[in-house]
């Protein structure tokens, strides 16, 4: 039932788009695999073959520290609602962080957030779907408001304190670059 694509088509994009939650998964050579469930207006599709997503500062900081070790990521979609569907992109990404080039003008395409960490800029090499016929339906109640309040009431400097603090390294100690930049290799 499964089927593969080289890119994103119109109608799989407005399945993406309809989206209230996706999944993104990473991992190093060894260590974790890391898979974190990702809300907000924070994903868009720019072109076919590519997704950006803006990244905020949370608890953990693994697809950071992961891309900098082995550069592929996997991003999933259920269809929760009626049209039954699993949606996987298959791709490498870059960590665009604040301090780089092409993060202000990326950021710009998304609703102001203080506490933005990353903006996850992912080459889709492939996209396959599959039936989710055994996935539950699920109604989308609204999205939460407590880690824009959590960023809000801490304010800039306190989140880059916190960044230093809990988000420079995953939880198997790789860095995750988000305080200085990775050495040219």
């Amino acid at each position: 039932m499964a089927k593969q694509f080289d890119h994103i088509s119109d109608d799989q994009r407005d399945f993406i788009q309809a989206q209230h939650l996706f999944f993104c998964g990473t991992a190093a050579e060894d260590g974790r695999v890391n898979i974190s469930p990702k809300g907000m207006d924070s994903l868009r599709v720019l072109e076919p073959n590519r997704i950006i997503w803006c990244n905020m500062t949370g608890s953990g900081n693994e697809t950071a520290g992961h891309l900098a070790r082995v550069n592929r990521m996997t991003l999933m979609w259920c269809g929760f609602e009626k049209r039954p569907m699993i949606m996987r992109a298959y791709g490498t990404a870059r960590a665009l962080h604040p301090r780089d080039a092409d993060f202000a003008s990326l950021q710009d395409l998304f609703p102001a957030a203080l506490g933005t960490r990353q903006i996850y800029d992912m080459n889709v090499d492939m996209l396959q779907t599959s039936c989710g016929y055994a996935v539950p339906f699920y109604d989308h109640a609204g999205d939460r408001d407590v880690l824009k309040k959590w960023a809000d009431d801490k304010g800039a400097s306190a989140i880059e304190t916190y960044w230093g603090e809990r988000n420079h390294t995953t939880i198997d100690g790789l860095p995750t670059y988000i305080i200085q930049d990775k050495p040219d290799a």
